[in-house]
């Protein structure tokens, strides 16, 4: 069995104000650097054996603290991307058309923004990153270092709730708040939700 800590990165300039993120590489605000400063306190002593995270700046960056204090390599994926959220990505609900944004809400999965990341992909996409980083840390403890809807779809994935429920049954994942997910074979366990890593 391998214990994955999921953390979401710290909060970014786009954040402040709500704007999706996705795969716009987006800078880390000062107060994501202090939340990924307290990850970085919260990892050691926890028996991590290896940290992972996504490609883009605002991951690594929250990733980094971490694994200098673990004296461990950061291990990087393209698969622990966040969602391409096509139109809505740099704007604020408000901004996009209502009936996009009616649409979406009703059926987030089934009714993506226009140019978004098929959302059944990226939950494939997700369950087999992280299966793969089971199968290449087998036993371990291990950090990984990704993004929010991301995060989100693939709980649904792995734990066989249907992807249309993924804001409603996890509605707020918080900036460098650990989920404890247990991997053994083809079976998901999830140990814990939203933890806080300490002050930022």
């Amino acid at each position: 069995m391998t214990t994955l800590y999921l953390a979401r990165h710290g909060e970014t300039v786009w954040h402040e104000e709500n704007r999706y993120a996705g795969v716009s590489d987006v800078a880390l605000s000062e107060r994501g650097r202090r939340q990924a400063a307290a990850l970085g306190r919260w990892a050691p002593g926890r028996e991590i054996g290896a940290v992972w995270a996504s490609p883009l700046g605002r991951a690594r960056g929250t990733a980094a603290p971490a694994a200098n204090a673990l004296g461990l390599p950061l291990k990087v994926d393209t698969d622990l991307s966040e969602v391409d959220f096509g139109t809505a990505e740099g704007r604020v609900l408000a901004e996009m058309p209502a009936d996009e944004v009616a649409a979406f809400r009703a059926d987030p999965a089934g009714s993506p923004f226009p140019g978004a990341e098929d959302p059944a992909k990226a939950a494939a996409r997700g369950a087999g990153v992280l299966r793969h980083i089971a199968d290449a840390e087998p036993g371990a403890r291990v950090l990984v270092v990704t993004h929010s809807t991301l995060l989100r779809l693939t709980l649904c994935e792995l734990l066989g709730l249907p992807l249309a429920s993924y804001r409603r049954v996890f509605p707020r994942v918080r900036n460098c708040a650990i989920t404890e997910l247990d991997l053994s074979g083809g079976s998901a366990a999830l140990i814990a939700y939203n933890l806080p890593t300490g002050d930022e």
